[in-house]
């Protein structure tokens, strides 16, 4: 039976690695070939692990300073020996503790096979360097070479995370799960945290540990928050469409509850809502998580406008296929392939003035016509006003002190998810309109 299990394993993982690179990426560091080094091989204090940037040096060499002092990933092994990690273990029944349970390692830390393991790794360490990097062995040496380039780091197994949709295939793994591993409803009930991402958002709180400048540009390509911000959610949207299809994504009889909207089953009995009325269902109705999906509707207006009333028109499709149980997975697969025609083109876009601003705009009146009377389309939403409003803003096209008071009452708004309440949020919004429209630099 343990011979069956690793061999049942060793199928999914391959099949993940076949799947991740059909879909244009590098494999995802956990399941490369090459070993992983450990945090030790980049902490010395002539590699990363310098206290203070170096004046002369193309890159900051405090990189490890920053890891272990103010990064949380340097912690998330430890969370598994708390005391909530034993008991979600305990409702779970797992065999073994949360530091020894493959289902926990997979995301708390980077857990590759003991066999791509090098001598100074330890899995303790947290997500460490080789999990975001890739596995150090073969780059580990000729990445500092007088002549080393980024391409060539990436061809002896460094991971590029300067691709936005590298960046976020990786990023969304652990934060938001795919087909090999992610939060189930059963796991969040036993008592895990809600799952909740947004790829620029998150990259800065992080915090990043890398400078933007002509140096890294001419090395690695341009940066653009707005852009890293549409592929995270293209990303998004296409796992969660990939788990609905994916025959793991279910628990008995029910389908995986966890691509769901949580509101439309968590809220008092006495509070009588029907947000799923926007996507043409009736009450009852357990609306999909559909979040990242009106994030992309916004998007594929600036990228694609030929296709994007076809895109919309789809998932209002998507939704009533669900609703009536009708060809809904022949369903989510068109959508996910429109969603994998629209990641190029995201990410050749480079997007202007007056992209940006249609795409605020617009993300507010959708919430003003109430998309986001659940909160989990209110979340994204904030967090996508935010990252759109602060590249206006650097850009010069927009006034921030002006949109920063309704920026802090939309913040306040969805703080807590028991909280929410959808009439307060379209006023910060009416506030966040008006704010935008006279703040705005032509």
């Amino acid at each position: 039976m343990i011979k069956l299990n690793k061999l049942l394993m060793l199928v999914a993982v391959t099949s993940l690695v076949a799947a991740t690179a059909a879909r244009g990426a590098a494999p995802l560091p956990q399941y490369a070939h090459d070993k992983s080094l450990g945090v030790g091989s980049c902490a010395n204090s002539l590699c990363h692990g310098a206290v203070e940037t170096w004046k002369d040096s193309n890159v900051l060499q405090n990189e490890y300073v920053t890891w272990s002092r103010s990064d949380k990933h340097a912690r998330s092994y430890s969370v598994l020996l708390n005391e909530r990690s034993k008991e979600i273990v305990k409702k779970l029944g797992l065999p073994e503790p949360a530091h020894k349970s493959d289902l926990c390692l997979d995301c708390h830390t980077h857990n590759p096979k003991p066999a791509q393991r090098g001598e100074g790794f330890q899995i303790t360490d947290g997500v460490v360097c080789d999990a975001c990097h890739g596995p150090a062995d073969r780059w580990i040496k000729s990445h500092v070479e007088p002549d080393a380039t980024h391409a060539n780091n990436v061809a002896r197994g460094m991971y590029p995370t300067n691709d936005d949709v590298a960046r976020a295939r990786l990023c969304l793994s652990c934060h938001v799960g795919n087909q090999e591993k992610f939060v189930t409803h059963k796991i969040m009930a036993a008592g895990h945290p809600r799952m909740s991402f947004e790829l620029d958002t998150f990259t800065h709180i992080g915090p990043a540990h890398f400078k933007i400048d002509a140096d890294w540009i001419k090395r690695k390509g341009s940066w653009d928050g707005v852009r890293a911000w549409a592929i995270g959610q293209a990303v998004t949207a296409q796992e969660l469409l990939a788990l609905l299809q994916s025959p793991r994504g279910r628990d008995g009889l029910f389908p995986e509850l966890v691509l769901f909207d949580c509101h439309s089953c968590h809220h008092p009995m006495a509070d009588k809502r029907n947000t799923a009325a926007r996507v043409g269902a009736g009450p009852g109705f357990v609306r999909l998580n559909d979040a990242s999906l009106l994030m992309l509707r916004q998007i594929s207006r600036q990228v694609s406008p030929d296709e994007a009333a076809n895109f919309a028109q789809q998932v209002t499709r998507l939704h009533k296929s669900i609703a009536t149980g009708t060809d809904s997975l022949a369903q989510a697969r068109t959508v996910e392939h429109l969603i994998t025609a629209m990641i190029p083109k995201i990410s050749a876009h480079r997007f202007k003035g007056e992209d940006v601003k249609a795409m605020l705009l617009g993300l507010v009146d959708d919430g003003l016509a109430g998309q986001y009377a659940d909160y989990q389309g209110a979340e994204q939403a904030v967090m996508a006003v935010q990252s759109v409003a602060e590249f206006m803003g650097r850009h010069k096209l927009l006034r921030t002190q002006s949109v920063r008071p309704a920026m802090k009452r939309l913040l306040a708004v969805v703080a807590r998810d028991e909280k929410y309440q959808p009439a307060a949020f379209e006023q910060a919004l009416r506030d966040l309109k008006a704010g935008i429209q006279s703040g705005a630099i032509k």
